[in-house]
């Protein structure tokens, strides 16, 4: 019976050795990666990965990569893994049952020559007894072969399928190959067709626009005077700027000579010729002379400080004729939603920071719209101007324009932090007057 096994083994041995071999030139069991043998390795670029964790006895589907497209495979591809798991099992079992076979061929050869060695009358009997255990070693050996059988036919059901799947796959990766092909080639054409007119339109234009590459280039909007200092207009004056071309273009007085030049004046007082007790009307649209007192409005102010970081210059001079300035890096008025609330930080200059706390983040207020910070009164009315007062003020550079030092309300141009100006506190002292006052502003980032 042993005997009769042997080349029964000795060709599933051989059959289990070479399907693995076979199938690892496609497929590597554990990691799912599609690719060939070793000496083709590099020619191939095609990978096939898990969609997903996959637990041992599911059917996942597997994707495969081929630059630059991913395809989605069947989840049948997973018979492959479990195909390869069942194999090499059966290799594991084939090497137990060749190496109990070779033992029990020891034992039976053992046996025969003990048996040759005893009496007749033994020998009778050692057969009996082996007639007696051969049916039950036949039977088990049977079953094992027909076990074994059930598994080949499984497994050779589960390499058919596999291998018509991948048949299958190929004849997908072919077609993608083509239409990867056709693709590049539809590619090539169009960008010769558009390098071709790209250069005509060259050898056209190096023609026709020589005047036109010579002209001078022009912005098409001004947002403030440091666009026109940027071209070299260094001469004070009158000029139309867009802040947003969704807004009208109005004009402003441009310092182009002070400090650099771009400086765009959103307030000056020179003479007392204009008043600047107004309404918030008047103070939201802008009232005055721009070449001489004028206030340049709170809308246009916000457009100003809103495109671009604004820097504040404050030039102060008194009738004594000295002059002082206050400059702050950061200077920003809201929309009238928010009544042109004022934000500014970062002092520097020789007047001192009259400005900053007392009216940082204050709104503006005139003597019909009440936004101060006062509870018992509106500080615009007493006062008879619009600014943006707290409770009510350290600076104020629209008051009255005084052409000397008065007593009484201080109702005047007014800087608290003005030298000696701790003797005028009391109501019975005379009051500083100011000769001009100047504001002025300019973009953060100009470079004279």
């Amino acid at each position: 019976m042993l005997r009769n096994m042997r080349p029964i083994l000795a060709w599933m041995s051989a059959l289990l050795v070479a399907v693995p071999l076979g199938l690892e030139a496609a497929v590597s069991g554990a990691t799912g990666v599609l690719g060939k043998s070793s000496e083709l390795e590099s020619c191939s670029q095609v990978k096939l990965r898990p969609a997903g964790q996959c637990g041992d006895e599911e059917e996942c589907p597997y994707q495969i990569t081929l630059p630059p497209m991913t395809i989605q495979l069947p989840k049948q591809f997973r018979l492959l893994e479990k195909t390869m798991k069942e194999l090499q099992s059966l290799k594991e079992t084939v090497r137990q049952l060749r190496s109990a076979c070779l033992e029990c061929g020891q034992q039976a050869d053992e046996s025969i020559r003990r048996d040759t060695s005893e009496t007749p009358t033994k020998k009778d009997h050692g057969r009996g007894d082996s007639s007696r255990s051969a049916p039950s070693n036949s039977s088990s050996s049977n079953d094992v072969i027909q076990e074994m059988q059930t598994k080949m036919s499984r497994m050779s059901n589960s390499l058919k399928n596999a291998r018509n799947q991948i048949n299958t796959m190929q004849v997908k990766l072919d077609m993608m190959n083509g239409l990867s092909q056709n693709v590049e080639e539809v590619v090539d054409r169009r960008v010769a067709n558009l390098t071709g007119v790209i250069n005509k339109l060259s050898s056209t234009c190096s023609t026709e626009c020589a005047a036109a590459r010579s002209a001078p280039q022009y912005m098409i909007a001004h947002r403030d005077c440091s666009d026109y200092s940027d071209l070299k207009h260094r001469i004070n004056g009158v000029y139309s700027v867009t802040p947003d071309v969704r807004n009208d273009t109005f004009e402003v007085f441009c310092d182009m000579e002070s400090y650099g030049g771009g400086w765009t004046v959103v307030q000056r007082r020179v003479n007392g010729a204009v008043s600047f007790n107004r309404t918030w009307a008047e103070y939201k649209k802008g009232f005055g002379d721009l070449q001489g007192d004028f206030w340049l409005g709170n809308d246009k102010i916000h457009l100003l400080t809103k495109t671009k970081d604004m820097v504040l210059r404050i030039e102060l001079e008194d009738f004594l004729g000295v002059r002082e300035y206050a400059k702050y890096d950061q200077f920003y008025v809201s929309n009238e939603f928010l009544n042109y609330r004022l934000s500014l930080n970062g002092y520097s200059g020789t007047a001192g920071d009259a400005m900053h706390p007392k009216h940082d983040q204050k709104f503006f207020t005139t003597h019909d719209k009440d936004n101060d910070m006062y509870p018992s009164g509106n500080c615009g009315t007493y006062y008879g101007s619009g600014w943006w007062f707290n409770t009510c003020m350290s600076a104020n550079l629209n008051g009255k324009y005084y052409i000397k030092r008065y007593k009484g309300k201080r109702d005047g141009i007014f800087w608290s932090t003005w030298h000696n100006i701790t003797s005028e506190y009391y109501p019975t002292n005379y009051r500083r007057a100011f000769k001009t006052v100047t504001m002025m502003i300019r973009p953060k980032t100009y470079a004279p």
